[in-house]
């Protein structure tokens, strides 16, 4: 049982840093105010970055035998193990979704910064990946992130505007 309690307060503090990471994710994003789509896209590289690398730990074989020693002990705070477990699971899946769907949209970023104010032959193609992203994705097509995406594509397009016309 001393073996028991010392490893359950391994637990407890694996359970308080996974949770203040899960709360850190969370919290919303301060960003310059004129801040490109590609913003975005960094933005869930580093978020998939980081929960893969959370579940690495998670996964590996010295967690995997504690909580298989606390299993046979039948502790308690494997309840909460397990649902944190969920929860990082589910960040890596959506973080890892994002990327993937985001960079679709990777070959409209530089056409967009580089682009005269007569971008309009790109807009069409863009706005039709933005639609596919939020028909076929299962974590990114929410008003948040889609209001997110949309303002990082209008701040694109006013900055390579303004660039436009300080050079000419």
């Amino acid at each position: 049982t001393e073996v028991t309690e010392k490893l359950e307060e391994v637990v407890m503090i694996w359970t308080k840093q996974i949770r203040q990471v899960l709360v850190e994710s969370e919290q919303i994003r301060r960003e310059a105010d004129d801040v490109g789509p590609a913003a975005e896209l960094e933005h869930w590289k580093s978020r998939m970055s980081s929960f893969n690398s959370l579940l690495d730990e998670i996964k590996s074989s010295r967690v995997k035998k504690i909580i298989s020693i606390l299993q046979a002990a039948r502790s308690k705070t494997l309840k909460q193990w397990k649902e944190l477990d969920g929860r990082i699971t589910i960040a890596a899946n959506e973080a890892k979704d994002n990327v993937r769907y985001l960079y679709t949209l990777d070959k409209f970023f530089g056409p967009l910064a580089n682009a005269s104010p007569v971008m309009m032959e790109h807009i069409p193609s863009l706005m039709n990946t933005v639609c596919m992203i939020y028909c076929t994705s299962p974590y990114y097509n929410t008003s948040e992130h889609m209001t997110s995406l949309f303002l990082k594509i209008t701040n694109q397009m006013i900055n390579t505007c303004k660039t436009y016309l300080c050079e000419g």
